[in-house]
């Protein structure tokens, strides 16, 4: 009993683990979407891209995260563009965005006044353990705008999800649903960025949404589990980088690689040492 109660007597351990358990379950809740929709990579730019909208925000006097979020917003939106008006891969476009606005942030920080002030360092990696109350309250509002708005039209972004073809035959608002998601995953990388940081968000939106996709067939179910996974890789990560004096962000992303490691291998569906896993494989393999 003393090894779980003991870190919960410093104040900074107490809301470092309910900032993990908010951001383990809205990013389990983004990223489901993200997974089965195969837009993983699109987080991956849109992390990046937020660094080209800190230094201007810096300059302008703005708040970092309405930066960030407008940055992450218009990368989605010129790949959207780039994309349909040309013959190119989206792979291939989401390499060059994530590129440029990478470059454009790092020689922003240099040019604009005030901008060199920016810790990249903290930007990166994050730093759970540093933040505040306002931090708490933020990401609590933004978690459960997004589970709200996700519940009201969880029957539209299903078929959305799994059929946008349909959908937009159907009369569908397609394009909405789209900068919708593009939005709510911008809004989660700029509220995880004072935990994991920009380099380790992806894997929190994708980890822990895996995991469940491997254990469950049904969406709603993959959303409910994988905030279950979200929220308790969190929890460990803390534990062990508080016993362990390991970097906190890092840590909780290795513990969601390991709960993704146990489903991969034990899943009674798809695991690959269990007998239906290995049915599976070999049907794929003819």
């Amino acid at each position: 009993m003393q090894f779980l109660l003991e870190p919960l007597g410093f104040e900074f351990m107490r809301q470092a683990l309910l900032m993990g358990m908010l951001l383990g379950i809205l990013g389990a809740v983004v990223g489901c979407f993200m997974v089965v929709q195969r837009m993983s990579m699109m987080g991956d730019m849109i992390s990046h891209s937020v660094m080209a909208g800190l230094p201007i925000a810096v300059f302008l006097g703005l708040p970092l995260p309405v930066g960030a979020l407008v940055s992450g917003v218009f990368s989605a939106l010129l790949l959207s563009a780039i994309e349909t008006r040309s013959r190119l891969k989206i792979d291939s476009i989401m390499a060059l965005v994530l590129a440029t606005f990478l470059a454009l942030g790092t020689i922003l920080v240099t040019v604009l006044p005030g901008a060199n002030k920016i810790d990249l360092i903290h930007i990166l990696f994050g730093n759970i353990l540093g933040v505040t109350s306002h931090d708490l309250y933020l990401t609590a509002i933004v978690t459960a705008i997004i589970v709200v708005v996700v519940w009201l039209f969880y029957k539209e972004l299903l078929f959305y999800t799994f059929d946008p073809i349909g959908a937009k035959a159907a009369g569908m608002p397609v394009d909405f649903y789209y900068s919708g998601i593009v939005v709510v995953i911008s809004l989660t990388v700029v509220v995880s960025l004072q935990t994991v940081g920009v380099l380790l968000v992806i894997a929190m939106l994708v980890a822990p949404a895996m995991t469940a996709y491997l254990l469950v067939k049904e969406l709603h179910q993959m959303i409910f589990w994988g905030g279950i996974f979200g929220a308790l890789a969190s929890v460990l990560g803390m534990y062990c980088s508080y016993y362990f004096n390991t970097p906190s962000g890092s840590t909780i992303v290795l513990v969601a690689f390991g709960l993704f490691c146990l489903a991969f291998l034990f899943s009674p569906s798809q695991g690959l040492l269990t007998t239906n896993g290995r049915k599976v494989l070999l049907e794929d393999e003819k």
